[in-house]
């Protein structure tokens, strides 16, 4: 009677377990259903346009506008290198004929470098050091497409030069203003480093902010001037050298081209030459070019001694005229031996060097125009000197 009962129970037991798991299963079967038809039902494609949406931004949409816009650029180079057969002994050297010991012979390299197109027609702007002594260039495009490029002009004080393709309706970055570039704001680095962008015609982007502007450098060894430029920690390597560096709306705010590096790659210090200056050289190379071969007609030394007492000046500083050249700029405008001068375009001149240095790390042209003050004998002078052009050099014959 006993082991009966408690069969029974037993039974009943799993009878009310099965009923509680049927309940819970349509409990939740039913919240399912009830949630689904209030709700969109979620699928797979709107979730990973959901997961697109909220990857993109304002640096990714500034890449994808530009990028097919910057080229890779290979070129051929004819240099002219020491000849490595001519014994580097002087005494040696003597006795042996240039005609067939050359002291230099020509080498074929190669070099690589980056790019970008500023119109649908086809001008590209890239650095003049990227093609400098060039036989060929090759442009390719992020479409895979090869073109044989053309130099229209170049100017290697600022390292920039001028290119063209034959092609229409070409992708291409527009400009920015440089004059409102923000130290802080996102920048983009894109080009060619290490000549990566012939594995697959795509170009590299390094991300990064300005760091600070108006960085101002004197002529390297090579004559280049490097002024206004842009600093940047984005990441810019060999190769970089011609690409844009653009802001957040996908405008060229510089072009990449100097660094400062210990191994040859980026260390986050990398500089941009300023868009308004390319804007403007390209303007200057669509005419031909730019002549810097100006006349001044001015020298200059330290004052020595007492002398700064002596010309009624009230503290020994500034660049005592010596010698002024007869029919110059400087005579022109009045300008005479014995004068002092104190300032050029607002420069403090403390010395002769002052003025000297000033001259040769301004990009000055002929038509250009400067303001120097000076003293003369204690009274303050200001004179306009316009830079004129060398003039050419007579020659007489015999008649």
């Amino acid at each position: 009677m006993i082991q009966r009962d408690y069969a029974r129970q037993s039974t009943v037991a799993q009878l009310n377990s099965r009923l509680d798991s049927l309940q819970w299963l349509f409990s939740v079967q039913s919240n399912t259903k009830a949630i689904r038809q209030d709700d969109t039902p979620l699928s797979l494609p709107s979730i990973q346009d959901q997961l697109y949406q909220s990857r993109e931004n304002a640096i990714t949409r500034a890449i994808a506008r530009t990028s097919d816009a910057v080229v890779g650029i290979s070129v051929d180079q004819a240099m002219e290198v020491q000849n490595p057969f001519v014994p580097r002994d002087p005494l040696f050297r003597m006795f042996l004929d240039e005609r067939y010991w050359p002291k230099t012979v020509r080498k074929q390299s190669s070099g690589l470098g980056s790019g970008f197109i500023v119109t649908t027609d086809g001008y590209i702007v890239t650095n003049e050091h990227v093609v400098r002594d060039a036989s060929t260039i090759t442009v390719t495009t992020t479409a895979g497409n090869k073109y044989a490029a053309k130099v229209v002009g170049t100017d290697e004080l600022l390292d920039m030069a001028l290119l063209k393709i034959e092609d229409k309706n070409l992708p291409y970055i527009e400009w920015a203003n440089s004059d409102e570039a923000i130290v802080g704001e996102w920048v983009v680095a894109i080009g060619n480093p290490y000549g990566l962008f012939d594995v697959n015609d795509q170009p590299s982007v390094a991300v990064g902010v300005i760091s600070a502007l108006n960085r101002d450098f004197e002529r390297d060894s090579d004559g280049r001037l490097y002024t206004d430029m842009i600093q940047t920690d984005a990441a810019i390597n060999r190769g970089n050298s011609g690409g844009p560096l653009i802001d957040a709306e996908g405008r060229a705010i510089g072009m990449n081209s100097l660094i400062f590096t210990e191994s040859g790659g980026s260390v986050g210090i990398g500089f941009a030459i300023p868009s308004n200056r390319i804007v403007n050289a390209i303007e200057d190379l669509v005419k031909g070019g730019v002549d810097r071969n100006y006349w001044l007609g001015i020298r200059a030394n330290d004052l020595r001694g007492m002398m700064w007492k002596m010309l009624g000046l009230g503290e020994n500083r500034g660049a005592i005229v010596t010698g002024v050249d007869p029919g110059s700029p400087a005579a022109r405008a009045d300008i005479d031996v014995e004068d002092v001068i104190l300032k050029i375009n607002n420069r403090e001149i403390t010395r002769s060097q002052d003025a000297k240095d000033f001259m040769n790390n301004t990009d000055l042209r002929v038509g250009d125009k400067l303001t120097f003050q000076i003293s003369r004998r204690g009274k303050i002078m200001t004179k306009q000197v316009e830079l004129i052009p060398i003039p050419k050099v007579r020659s007489y014959t015999n008649g």
